[in-house]
């Protein structure tokens, strides 16, 4: 059966435009084509396409994808294994991501009583409340911000200062790891990246390996986390995830 450009496309949800630069670069070319010239997909053409979009969701560049289905000795269903392998990956990351609730770090402080003033103390000029909503919206219904929930809205003002000042010791500590121009895979950002994680666990939440590993995610994917950690220190997120990630392998 032959497909036309338009039918592929809107079969595989990409835009004419994609299939026409497939076929220029050499990475998809339609099978025939009509006595006009018009090109003509047929199965074999959209098995391949099936392949280079799997490849395209999971982050691979076009030249590797090329390389890669152009193969002479490529098995065709170890090319389907591979992407469930990495399909499989990439959502226990997402889960881990979603189960971790790094926002109910700041959505911790709903139903503690704190005046004004107090609030200042503890938390300084940033907005402990600001993405509270969007926490409780996101992973309400999880038993890790529940948990958080739990434990905090019995925080006394003394309790969030202790926690600031653990924080900030640890702060301190790693940012000077970092500038020490240590690796972050080594011993001591690894050391640091445990405590961080235990942090976490004592004040808000379990918080296992991998839950841990999708919250370092978050740090780099998400530009309000990165932000947060560039400006305490430029290249930080960056660094606290692969110490995090170092850190989880370590101990598997």
């Amino acid at each position: 059966m032959a497909w036309t450009v338009g039918r592929v496309a809107e079969a595989a949800g990409v835009s004419v435009r994609t299939l026409h630069h497939y076929d220029e670069i050499g990475l998809l070319t339609p099978g025939s084509r009509s006595g006009a010239g018009y090109r003509r997909y047929d199965d074999a053409d959209l098995e391949r396409l099936q392949r280079i979009l799997f490849y395209r969701e999971l982050g691979f560049p076009l030249e590797e994808i090329a390389a890669i289905l152009d193969d002479p000795g490529a098995d065709p269903m170890a090319h389907l294994r591979r992407q469930h392998e990495l399909l499989t990956g990439r959502v226990k990351r997402l889960q881990a991501m979603v189960q971790a609730i790094e926002f109910a770090m700041e959505a911790s402080t709903m139903n503690i009583e704190l005046t004004p003033e107090e609030r200042f103390e503890v938390f300084g000029d940033v907005d402990p409340d600001e993405h509270a909503e969007e926490a409780e919206r996101r992973w309400g219904d999880t038993e890790a911000y529940r948990e958080s929930a739990r434990r905090t809205s019995r925080y006394t003002k003394d309790d969030w200062l202790r926690h600031r000042a653990e924080q900030d010791d640890w702060t301190r500590r790693f940012v000077a790891v970092l500038a020490s121009g240590a690796a972050p895979d080594g011993p001591e950002a690894r050391e640091l990246a445990e405590e961080h994680r235990q942090l976490i666990g004592r004040w808000f939440y379990e918080c296992g390996y991998e839950v841990h590993t999708g919250l370092a995610d978050m740090y780099v994917a998400d530009p309000r986390f990165t932000a947060y950690y560039e400006k305490i220190r430029p290249g930080m997120a960056a660094y606290l995830r692969t110490a995090i990630h170092a850190n989880a392998a370590a101990h598997r």
